[in-house]
Parts: C-alpha cells; sequence; structure tokens
C-alpha cells in the first residue's frame, strides 16, 4: 500500500490578513493553510513573545504580589480620600508628636499633621514624579537609540558619544546640581517644583534607554523579515512601526520598570537634602526629611518609620515587577 502523505505538499505559513510577516511581532497573524486545499490547517496557533511573557507573568508569584502594591498605591496617589478622611495639611500644634493611637493611625509630626494621612496624600508627589521621569527618559531615549541603530554611520556615532557625556554623570549629583541651579522659592507653584524634579531626571537619565534601545535594534536589523520588507520597497518609518519597534520595545519596557521605583527613590533623596520637592508639596521624601531633625528621630521615630516603610515598599515593587518582566522576556526561555 502507498503511503499518500509523503507526497503531499507541505502546509504553507502565510499573513491571515494577507499583509507582510515581521517574526514574533505579527506571529498571532499567522495562519496555516494546506496547499492543497486551500483551507486553514486546524492546530496550535502560534504564539508571540509577549503571550509567552504573559503566560510566564502569570505563573510569577512576584508579579502578582508587586503588581497587588503596585495597585494600591497608584489607587493612593488617585484617590486617597478612599483610604483616610484627614487633611493632611490640617495641623494642630497643641497635638504635635503624639504617639499613634485610634485617632491619629501613624501619630502625628512635629506640626501636629496626622502622620498617615500625610503618608496617604504622600504617595501622588512621589509615584507621579517616578511616572513623569520614567515616561520621558524612555520617550527619549527609545527615540533617539532607536535613529542611532536604525541609520548607523556618523549619526550613530554622534547620539552615541553625545549619550556618553551625560551617561558619565551621576544621577543624583547631577540632579543635585541641576536643582541648586535653579533653585525654588515660597512663590513657586507646585506643579513647577515637580517638573524641574522630572526635568533633572530626564536630562541625565535617557542615555541608558537609549544605549539599550541601540543595542536591541541592532539586533533585530539583520533578520530577514527587515530585509523582505526593505526589498518590497517598505519606507523606513513603517519598517520602524511595524518590524523594528515591536521587537526591539521589550527590554526597554523592562528597564523603564525598574528605573520607575529608582526615580521615585532619587526624588525622595533629594527632597531630603531640601533641593527636590518642598512645601507646601507632600511627598514621602519630605515627609522623611521632615522627621530626621536633631532629636526626633529617638523622641518621635514614629514620624521617620512609616513614610520610609511605604517608600520602600513603593521601590522594591516596581523592582521587583521589572525584575518578574525581565524574567519573562528572556529569550533563553523560550
Amino acid at each position: 500500500m502507498t503511503d499518500t502523505t509523503k507526497n503531499r505538499p507541505e502546509p504553507d505559513v502565510v499573513g491571515a490578513s494577507g499583509g507582510e510577516l515581521s517574526g514574533a511581532a505579527v506571529a498571532e497573524d499567522l495562519t496555516v493553510v494546506d496547499a492543497t486545499t486551500g483551507g486553514p490547517v486546524t492546530g496550535t496557533k502560534p504564539r508571540s513573545l509577549w503571550s509567552d511573557a504573559w503566560f510566564d507573568l502569570r505563573r510569577n508569584p512576584l508579579f502578582w504580589i508587586s503588581g497587588v502594591l503596585i495597585l494600591i498605591f497608584i489607587a493612593m496617589a488617585v484617590a486617597p480620600g478612599l483610604f483616610t478622611s484627614k487633611d493632611p495639611s490640617s495641623c494642630d500644634l497643641a497635638s504635635a508628636r503624639h504617639i499613634p493611637s485610634n485617632v491619629h493611625w501613624f501619630g502625628t509630626d512635629i506640626q501636629g499633621c496626622d502622620v498617615y494621612a500625610r503618608t496617604i496624600y504622600g504617595a501622588r508627589s512621589s509615584i507621579l514624579v517616578g511616572l513623569l521621569a520614567t515616561t520621558a527618559t524612555t520617550v527619549v531615549g527609545s527615540i533617539i537609540g532607536l535613529i542611532a541603530g536604525f541609520r548607523g554611520g556618523w549619526l550613530d556615532a554622534l547620539l552615541s558619544r553625545i549619550g556618553d557625556v551625560f551617561y558619565a554623570i551621576p544621577l543624583l549629583l547631577g540632579g543635585i546640581i541641576i536643582l541648586y541651579t535653579f533653585p525654588n522659592d515660597t512663590n513657586t507653584p507646585y506643579i513647577v517644583i515637580v517638573l524641574k524634579v522630572v526635568g533633572a531626571l530626564a536630562v541625565l537619565g535617557w542615555p541608558s534607554i537609549a544605549r539599550l534601545m541601540r543595542s536591541s535594534v541592532l539586533q533585530v536589523v539583520p533578520h530577514d523579515y527587515i530585509q523582505a520588507a526593505r526589498a518590497l520597497g517598505a519606507k523606513p518609518g513603517r519598517i520602524i512601526l511595524n518590524h523594528v519597534l515591536p521587537n526591539a520595545m521589550a527590554p526597554v519596557l523592562v528597564v523603564a520598570t525598574i528605573n520607575l521605583g529608582t526615580y521615585i527613590a532619587i526624588e525622595a533623596t533629594l527632597s531630603y537634602l531640601g533641593i527636590g520637592l518642598q512645601e507646601p508639596a507632600i511627598s514621602w521624601g519630605v515627609s522623611i526629611s521632615d522627621a530626621s531633625g536633631l532629636g526626633y528621630v529617638m523622641s518621635a521615630p514614629f514620624m521617620l518609620l512609616f513614610p520610609s516603610l511605604f517608600l520602600s515598599l513603593a521601590v522594591l515593587a516596581f523592582i521587583f515587577l521589572g525584575e518578574a518582566a525581565q524574567s519573562a522576556f528572556d529569550p533563553k526561555r523560550h
């Protein structure tokens, strides 16, 4: 008996939309077509890199723990009234440095303000600075790294040397210099103070993202689907948006998540030194600075304990989320 399956043509892999293929970025668009019948072949649909990463993240307890903590902190920043009904700016000197009680869960500070309320409301400024700084550095660094890696040549050399200049300046030290150069006063609006801190972090933080994006683009560009798109006459803008960027963005997003926690910590450090966020702004760094005066640490340790605890949990949550994402996007695991 003759085995007819040996002479049967192999199935062809085409795009379900009839368009160009771009590797992992359009793996969800793949359909297996039988060359004999012209119909689709039933079977398991190929999964993209993002699908594989999400599958691994769902099985990682660290992802769920950090995710829940981040959601809580975001809720505190967006709607602090859900967590406390007290006004963080309402202070009573007669109640200064009271220990934690049923009335004041975290005690009161040196001006008689409720520490719990200030800790809850402090999440808004700290997370706002972290989000804006991360967004700015990711956008600027990704654009510069994308151009440098895709274009190459003298433009790549020029952008890389400019990035090296900024990369050589320590982030914290550079932030101190910039904020000392452009000081705030009592009449400076809150949003201006925030944007100054964000600007200092963005000016010095983009080179690391640009380096990472450039390296990722250089790994993606030699792939066959990029060369095929060029051979078919696709414009550079289309190649970048449809093929290069989706396949090069994963490591950048991982590092950006970790950087968010780092920027929150740096903001707290700058505020502690008195050159970051300042009154009337409320942040964890400002609360830590107020609680670190001479004698306050020993006489009222709760003033320092609770803002520091919330700050540490927020920073660790974003760092752990980034580490979980880094493990999920690791190509050696797929």
